[in-house]
Formats: C-alpha cells, sequence, structure tokens
C-alpha cells in the first residue's frame, strides 16, 4: 500500500476533515470497509493518520470521519492522556509506518475532564487506577484556570491543547519529523451533538485555529 504514503500533511488534514463533513451532512460513503479492501491490506496496511483520541464511546474514529479499514491507526485512552506505550504507539504510526499526520482528539462533556474539575473543586478524587487519569488532566485544568479559561469547553480545548503540546515536547520522534516537514501534530475538538471537529491546535499545518466563539463550525482546510 503506497498512496497514504505520498499524502503531505495538509492532503491528510484535508482528507479527515472531507469525511468528517459526509459525516456531519448525512452522506458518509463508507469508504474501505468491503471484502476487497480487507484483502487487500490483509498483508500491509499503510494509514494516513495517527488518532490519538478519548476512549469515549460516542467517540469512535472511522465513524466520525467516514473511513475505513487501514485508514487510521487508532490510540485510545480515557481522557487522551499519556505514558509511555501511548507515546510508542504514536511514534510507532509515524516512524515505521509513515503516517504524515497525528491528531489528537478530544471532545466536549468528557468525563475525565469532569472527574478532575469535581476532585480539584470538591475533593471527589477517585478510587483505583482512574484517578491515575484524573491527575494527568490535572495539569491542563489548573492552566484552564490561570488563563482565565473556566467554562467546561475551554477547559476542554485547554486539555487537547497541552496534549498536542506534550506530544511534541517528549517525543523527539516527532519533533525532529515535525522540524522535517514529514508531518503535522494537531488537535481537534469534537462536539458530540452537532459532529463537527474544531481545529484548536497547530504544529505544522499553518491552518488557522478556530477561536472559541464559532465552536459549531467544523474545522476546514486551508
Amino acid at each position: 500500500m503506497t498512496e497514504n504514503r505520498a499524502l503531505t500533511p495538509g492532503d491528510a488534514f484535508a482528507t479527515l476533515l472531507a469525511g468528517n463533513e459526509r459525516f456531519i451532512t448525512g452522506r458518509p460513503q463508507h469508504p474501505n470497509q468491503n471484502a476487497v479492501r480487507r484483502a487487500e491490506i490483509a498483508p500491509l496496511q499503510s494509514p494516513f493518520a495517527v488518532l490519538f483520541g478519548c476512549s469515549d464511546s460516542r467517540l469512535a474514529a472511522e465513524i466520525i470521519f467516514d473511513r475505513g479499514l487501514g485508514d487510521l491507526f487508532v490510540v485510545r485512552t480515557a481522557g487522551h492522556v499519556m505514558g509511555p506505550e501511548v507515546l510508542g504507539s504514536i511514534e510507532y504510526g509515524v516512524s515505521v509506518l509513515g503516517c504524515p499526520l497525528v491528531v489528537v482528539l478530544g471532545h466536549d462533556s468528557c468525563g475525565a475532564v469532569a472527574a478532575t474539575c469535581a476532585a480539584l473543586e470538591e475533593g471527589l478524587t477517585p478510587t483505583g487506577y482512574v484517578r491515575d487519569v484524573v491527575e494527568r488532566v490535572t495539569p491542563s485544568v489548573l492552566a484552564a484556570r490561570a488563563a482565565g479559561r473556566t467554562q467546561p469547553d475551554e477547559i476542554v480545548d485547554e486539555h487537547i491543547r497541552n496534549t498536542v503540546d506534550l506530544l511534541v515536547d517528549r517525543s523527539r520522534v516527532l519533533a525532529d519529523s515535525l522540524a522535517a516537514g514529514r508531518v503535522a501534530v494537531v488537535g481537534l475538538s469534537y462536539r458530540l451533538a452537532e459532529g463537527t471537529a474544531r481545529l484548536v491546535a497547530d504544529h505544522g499545518l499553518g491552518v488557522p485555529v478556530r477561536t472559541p466563539g464559532v465552536e459549531e463550525e467544523p474545522a476546514r482546510p486551508a
């Protein structure tokens, strides 16, 4: 499979958003979801994007972006929090599979963000390993509040931006690929009711980031 490897980061971003537009308007094409595709990619995968998203059941990447088998290399954790396994998986998608785009996908009504806010405001810290998720989201919530961003959607956007920045900061593979122009790392904020994905963070694309006043609009390629 070579078609996805030929895509630039901008091409990959435009392809992703075109699928989201089809999903929003109720005209999905369900590409690459048949027996021919299944057989074609069995020997080798060549996804065009790494998608690191929240594990929320309403955030199924292939549906939201109207894609199919072999298109997206998906990594998901609650609240899109990172650990070594996540970083290694994303680096694999970039360095081994050749994905030209890495997307961090967050969403409104995020349970991990809500739990973190509750822990900070009311001392309701979860038990077990859920507590670890809350602890990893906490820096984003504190950063949002320090900047005067207190609305739920503003906090979610801050967490997405923080995750994107952490990826680039912690991964030499991503930083080097960014510097060489081989990959872009972006953050999208998804609205559950509308189905729209809004750009809130961009490393390597140069696409205008949407402002809070137009969060209902989907992101658009330049």
